[in-house]
């Protein structure tokens, strides 16, 4: 598992009979684009520009700072013209770019950083990190963020910005799948897994680097599980802003399964289903 903030929507699937592949974000959605996968957690901007169906209401979004994707700036955001951003990530790249682009008119040269990179890999104006290297508890990415002007919590940026939550990851599926009984697994895993936080983060906090209560505080209180009305206008908002810079196609509805919302997901054969996240 790449991710800590998939944990709680995927808390006791396996116990459940469902076989969960974990991959990171960017593999899975070229595995769901490939065919390998009939269902995934994918980066919300996948959903758009590959017209996948969105089949369940439990997300990986936040309402304020997420902690766990960062912006770091060596000049102001108004005079970045190179941004490195994490392979990992499609959502939160493209989040970057809306927020640089809408906000102060840039529209940097992007550079790719390899997976395990960090801040001191890179001379890039402003370097996007996710996951751990973010959070990053023992301070080394602060202590190497000296020579950075500025740094972002882009959850907290657009949330302020847009008076909206963001959505990071989304459960999609393919066109042609069968939906069915999966969609009340993955809501129930979701809700079994906020109801057991406190577990989840002491059986992961020390594998990620953290003490167990800033790993619950971080899954309590960073993250947001519920993907609702105000989560679907962020989506599209986000689409607008993605396809104005050529980044996704042209906004519209969000494609929910026939049975909407409350009774979605599919009934998939094993290995078919894989979780990760941004």
């Amino acid at each position: 598992m790449q991710y800590l903030n998939t944990k709680p929507l995927v808390h006791g699937l396996a116990a459940a009979g469902v076989d969960v592949a974990y991959d990171l974000p960017s593999r899975l959605a070229d595995r769901l684009a490939a065919g390998l996968l009939d269902v995934a957690l994918i980066p919300s901007i996948e959903v758009m520009r590959g017209g996948y169906r969105i089949v369940s209401d439990a997300c990986i979004g936040c309402c304020g700072p997420v902690m766990s994707v960062k912006l770091f700036f060596r000049t102001t955001p108004a005079r970045v013209t190179t941004l490195a951003v994490d392979e990992g990530s499609r959502t939160s790249a493209t989040l970057a770019r809306i927020l640089l682009a809408s906000r102060h008119g840039v529209r940097p040269r992007i550079e790719v950083l390899p997976i395990g990179s960090g801040l001191g890999h890179t001379t890039a104006d402003a370097v996007l990190l996710i996951g751990d290297r973010a959070i990053d508890s023992s301070g080394s990415a602060e202590r190497a963020a000296g020579s950075f002007q500025v740094i972002w919590d882009l959850g907290d940026e657009w949330c302020r910005w847009t008076g909206l939550p963001f959505v990071f990851a989304v459960w999609a599926a393919r066109d042609g799948v069968e939906t069915g009984p999966l969609c009340r697994q993955l809501a129930g895993a979701r809700d079994a897994g906020r109801a057991n936080l406190a577990a989840i983060a002491a059986a992961e906090a020390a594998a990620h680097g953290l003490t167990v209560p800033q790993c619950l505080s971080y899954l309590r209180d960073n993250l947001h599980y519920d993907l609702g009305g105000q989560e679907l206008a962020a989506l599209e908002l986000f689409q607008r802003h993605a396809a104005a810079l050529g980044l996704a196609p042209p906004a519209g509805q969000p494609r929910w399964d026939s049975r909407g919302a409350a009774a979605v997901l599919a009934s998939v054969p094993p290995t078919s289903t894989g979780t990760a996240a941004r």
